[in-house]
């Protein structure tokens, strides 16, 4: 199985985490939904991609020691032609001083509502999977739901009408309800991965986007490995 590639590959270089790029790859392995997106090398490489994928693109630095990009200001958003992505490919090196790192190319998707889903390694109960509410306000508002892995789609049912925010997940100012069944096999597989992975301590897909249309998808994520 290409996660169980991935996982086994990041543990052997001694990874204390997938980068984004890899985490997407595990996570659209168990059928969660993720951006397109292309991982490039230069700045033309960059610039080829963005034309793959069709501007506005976001551009990000991509590495296994990056944990937290957007305070490192290693994110630049709504890119919309070659100058500006070879401006930010520029501007992440700045940043980057002398770190590694690839540039990760991604399409920019649009959405007013974010979640959260997570998985965390329990030292009692092993892996227990988390639903929120996503972007900022995962911990301003901590309005989060656990359950115990593996779930299935009552209980998975049940950790969205938990939320205390839950009516975002219905038609909400002209927008289409959440793909309820994608969120919920979303929750099902980041427990998944918890059970057959053993080296996976932590997952943190923030945010998972609502788009107008009601499809939801990964926008950012990070796949936390044992010591």
């Amino acid at each position: 199985m290409e996660a169980e590639k991935i996982i086994a590959a990041a543990v052997s270089r001694g990874q204390r985490a997938l980068s984004e790029y890899e985490s997407k790859q595990v996570l659209q392995a168990y059928g969660i939904p993720v951006t397109r997106e292309i991982l490039a090398g230069n700045p033309d490489d960059a610039v080829h991609a963005a034309g793959e994928i069709g501007y506005p693109v976001v551009l990000k630095a991509c590495s296994p020691d990056l944990m937290h990009k957007s305070e490192g200001g290693l994110v630049m958003v709504g890119l919309s032609d070659e100058k500006q992505v070879r401006d930010a490919c520029e501007k992440l090196a700045v940043r980057l001083k002398q770190a590694e790192a690839d540039i990760l190319v991604q399409e920019m998707i649009s959405g007013n509502r974010e979640l959260v889903i997570g998985m965390n390694r329990d030292a009692q109960f092993g892996p227990c999977v988390m639903l929120g509410l996503g972007g900022i306000m995962t911990e301003i508002l901590k309005d989060t739901v656990f359950r115990m892995a593996p779930i299935d789609t009552v209980e998975a049912a049940d950790m969205a009408d938990q939320l205390r925010s839950r009516k975002i997940l219905d038609a909400f100012r002209g927008q289409a309800p959440v793909d309820r069944d994608t969120l919920y096999n979303c929750l099902i597989a980041a427990g998944r991965i918890g059970l057959d992975h053993d080296a996976v301590q932590e997952i943190d897909i923030n945010p998972l986007l609502i788009s107008a249309d009601g499809k939801i998808t990964a926008v950012d994520a990070l796949i936390v490995l044992g010591s």
